[in-house]
């Protein structure tokens, strides 16, 4: 906003005139020409001029356009009377100040802007807690001695740092196109070397924005503070004032209404003027229902890096991982600070450009101590320091790497011996009315013997049945960025068809023991097939896949037909071989990658799948020729503090004529859990 202030009565220009935007701090001057000239985001629709002695007036002004706004003031003829500003009680002071909030939290929010980018350093550590003497004296303990010479009593917990990483990485942002682009340069990672955790380690993964409505912690839906919705969720009380880091500050708390919510107990200061938020400290409500996290605490502070441009410069976040107070549990803390901002200076469309919005630099891990020593943005304590020559030590405690390798077994399946895994463990044992006793044993490759290639098979043996089942097959990377996959296998089995996705497999031990009804039904499948997979970019990839099956009906199953004089006979097989594009879209999805396989981290987005596949006959036997087409939709949706919704479409078509093992079989599930 600009413009000229003038007497009405003689045109003179009048210097010294107060400008500034109704229900605003916001505002300037006239100079010595009688000139202003104002550049905000906090604007407001209306624009007032005063001065001692002359009317005030007021202009309409448009919020979001560069205008001309002059004004002409006439004297006041109003005897200046002595004024008395009195408070009432008819509300709560902190409403003016959380609705003031509330009214700039677009302009506040750090997403308004064109672009921005920063150094962020990042800190996780995670610490054993409630250490007793009881548990330290246990015999298994005792090559382990020289680690408790690390406990920290500072906090209500005695606690036992044991395991610690930083990074050190460039953030870029972008609004328009909405692009975001991290390079992670350095990590520091005690016992764990691998661009997979590295690439965890990074902000995105990590970041909490206070402006948001909904805050996600661990896959629940928090109550921001300052949400929109606050009012119905949170009391507010205004309970002091003050200068930090010379900006006057008020300080609002802010309590849960009721139990059992998602919501946060804590403190906020408010910038009196931009009404930012200066600083949050909040802790999640003590009956807040989150699986093993007995508590939680967040802190963040922001500073005005430009003119009316706030932005986070620090944040911690303490997590308790605990079933109860008095039980051993562990700490993780992640503490994160963010310097050298640049903003609104936008980069190049190529910068941005990429397969992946996580980068890890080549060298990342192996940055001398003396760089960590230059480039960490807070020194580390004495017991941080302790971690790292900690660890080194007792990788070579031979207890510690048994330790390690029952970790390993139970979360991946495998036992690691050298350059094979042997697993998965749970497939070693299972039982069926058709097999009986069933005695599995297999296994792959491992990294050790290589990162491109994975061989992998095994065999199982019936003792009812008396048969033989086996399977094996060959993965080859290509390439990891992008990710290109290669593979070729078969088996000779028993399946369950119509198992859904995510049930136990007929050959684990648990789809065993928690079965509803005996599996009497099962079909004996003799399978080969080879795809080749492409991902185009995080969240687009494509596989082109050949099957061929011949289906055998076992136990109490039938596989029977109408002949040409209506009777039914039985049909001993059903053979089919296929072709099959799928197409799967997840936008902005995340993984965790290890070499061969990634875990998804999840996108805020619906998924959709497309599978298209052509049955051919006469190749190897196959007797059926159809065309099959499928659409699904997936989705997660979020409903704040009352709770989340899976949502899953799906829609299909087969032309041609095809027996009902063939047909699309309704999934479902025999074990008492849902999958």
């Amino acid at each position: 906003m600009s413009g000229r202030v003038v007497d009405a009565d003689n045109g003179e220009t009048m210097p010294f005139v107060n400008i500034h935007f109704k229900n605003s701090k916001i505002g300037t001057t006239t100079d010595l020409d009688g000139r202003y000239r104002i550049e905000t985001y906090y604007a407001t629709d209306s624009l007032v001029a005063s001065f001692i002695g002359y009317n005030f007036q007021v202009k309409s002004v448009n919020k979001d356009v560069s205008q001309t706004v002059n004004f002409e003031l006439t004297i006041s003829s109003v005897e200046l009377k002595t004024a008395e500003v009195v408070a009432t009680d008819e509300e709560n002071p902190a409403h003016p100040v959380v609705r003031n909030v509330l009214k700039n939290k677009k302009i506040n929010n750090r997403e308004k802007l064109d672009a921005y980018e920063y150094e962020l350093y990042n800190k996780v550590e995670f610490d054993l807690n409630n250490i007793t003497d009881e548990f330290r004296e246990r015999r298994i303990f005792k090559p382990f001695e020289f680690v408790f010479d690390n406990l920290d009593s500072t906090e209500e917990k005695i606690y036992l740092p044991v395991f610690m990483t930083e990074s050190l990485s460039n953030f870029y942002f972008r609004r328009n196109p909405k692009t975001e682009k991290e390079v992670i340069t350095a990590t520091k990672v005690s016992g764990i070397e691998n661009n997979s955790v590295s690439q965890f380690l990074g902000d995105m993964y990590q970041s909490v924005n206070i402006y948001d409505n909904n805050v996600i912690v661990f896959g629940k839906s928090f109550v921001s503070p300052i949400s929109n919705l606050g009012f119905g969720f949170y009391n507010y009380y205004l309970m002091d004032s003050a200068y930090i880091d010379n900006k006057w500050c008020y300080m609002i708390k802010f309590t849960p209404k009721r139990k059992q919510e998602l919501t946060f107990d804590g403190e906020m200061w408010v910038n009196d003027t931009t009404y930012a938020v200066k600083k949050v400290t909040g802790t999640i409500a003590d009956d807040a229902n989150i699986n093993f996290i007995y508590g939680l605490s967040v802190q963040q502070e922001f500073d005005e890096v430009e003119p009316e441009v706030w932005m986070l410069s620090q944040e911690e976040l303490v997590v308790d991982f605990n079933v109860t107070d008095k039980t051993m549990g562990f700490y993780g803390r992640k503490t994160t600070t963010y310097k050298d901002f640049v903003i609104n200076k936008p980069r190049s469309d190529d910068f941005y450009r990429g397969l992946s919005d996580v980068i890890v630099a080549d060298d990342a891990n192996e940055k001398p101590p003396e760089f960590w020593d230059d480039a960490r943005h807070i020194k580390l304590t004495e017991n941080e320091q302790a971690v790292y020559s900690m660890v080194d030590t007792i990788q070579n405690v031979p207890q510690f790497r048994t330790v390690v390798d029952i970790i390993t077994l139970f979360v991946s399946g495998y036992k690691v011996m050298g350059n094979f895994e042997l697993g998965p463990y749970y497939t070693l044992y299972s039982f069926n009315p058709i097999e009986g006793n069933r005695f599995r044993l297999g296994g792959r490759t491992s990294n050790a013997f290589s990162t491109r290639l994975m061989l992998e098979g095994y065999t199982a043996y019936g003792l009812r049945d008396e048969k033989f089942k086996y399977g094996g097959g060959v993965t080859y990377m290509m390439s990891k960025n992008p990710r290109m996959v290669i593979y070729a296998g078969g088996k000779k089995d028993i399946e369950q068809l119509g198992q859904a996705e995510g049930a136990f497999r007929e050959d684990n031990v648990l789809s065993s023991i928690f079965r509803r009804n005996p599996a009497s039904k099962l079909t004996a499948v003799t399978e080969t097939k080879t795809y080749l997979e492409r991902e185009w970019f995080y969240g687009l990839s494509n596989r082109l896949m050949f099957t061929h099956r011949v289906l055998r009906p076992l136990g109490d199953l039938r596989y029977e037909r109408y002949n040409d004089a209506d009777n039914l006979v039985p049909v001993s097989s059903l053979t089919t071989s296929e072709v099959t594009l799928y197409t799967r879209f997840a936008y902005k999805e995340k993984f965790v990658s290890g070499e061969f396989e990634r875990i998804s981290l999840g996108t805020k987005y619906p998924t959709l799948e497309v599978a298209y596949s052509v049955g051919i006959p006469d190749v190897w036997g196959s007797d059926y020729e159809y065309q099959k087409a499928l659409i699904r939709v997936k989705d997660k949706v979020l409903f704040g503090p009352l709770g989340y919704m899976k949502v899953r479409l799906e829609a299909g078509k087969i032309w041609g004529k095809l027996p009902f093992p063939l047909l699309q079989l309704h999934q479902g599930n025999e074990t008492f859990f849902y999958d």
